[in-house]
């Protein structure tokens, strides 16, 4: 008789970010970066245990400068830039129907930006094209713009997918989906007295 093949790994349910105050869907075999280095406070960073795609949750004084598109465009460059990005390309904005939204509630507005960033990982001098996938939430009851960011870096050949990940996929778009429609407050005293 064969041995039984092994079962893929389900999501994450209900795990808690921010200290509790919001907790999220998160795709199967997300690390906590915390758990590995330390990371600013208004975010939370997951990386893929097998490949190099990563998700980040950011809490960001809301930029009222900028409304519609080009609020998802203005965090897309500055992401960019913080990055030390060589290249920016925007492939499509399109707006993201709040009532999908655990957020709802809150959200005043919603953009999803796919496109690509050419950087350089730490310590490298080549610059690889990066898929980036963003989803901006617009709170404005608490000034805050909510970045949820799914980095896809090219498939590297190096990947070891041995016996233990053959059960654990690359991370998709409805992975990236499930977590941002997911995302729920559960505590407003994360965005200071009101």
């Amino acid at each position: 008789m064969p041995a039984p093949s092994p079962r893929p790994m389900e999501p994450t349910r209900d795990y808690p970010l921010f200290g509790g105050a919001f907790s999220a869907t998160l795709p199967p075999g997300a690390l906590d970066v915390s758990d590995l280095r330390p990371v600013p406070d208004n975010q939370e960073v997951f990386c893929h245990r097998v490949t190099d795609q990563s998700l980040i949750v950011e809490l960001l004084e809301m930029q009222a400068h900028v409304q519609g598109e080009e609020a998802a465009r203005y965090h897309f460059e500055d992401v960019g830039g913080m990055q030390e990005a060589r290249a920016l390309q925007v492939d499509s904005v399109q707006p993201l129907l709040s009532e999908n939204l655990a957020l709802r509630s809150y959200c005043q507005e919603a953009w999803v930006l796919s496109g690509k960033q050419q950087v350089a990982k730490e310590n490298h001098q080549v610059a690889k094209d990066v898929m980036v996938h963003q989803a901006l939430l617009r709170l404005p009851r608490y000034q805050t713009d909510v970045l949820v960011t799914f980095n896809e870096p090219p498939p590297d050949n190096r990947l070891s997918l041995g016996p233990e990940n053959l059960s654990l996929l690359p991370w998709s778009l409805g992975d990236f989906e499930q977590l941002v429609t997911s995302l729920t407050l559960h505590d407003p005293n994360i965005f200071g007295p009101q």
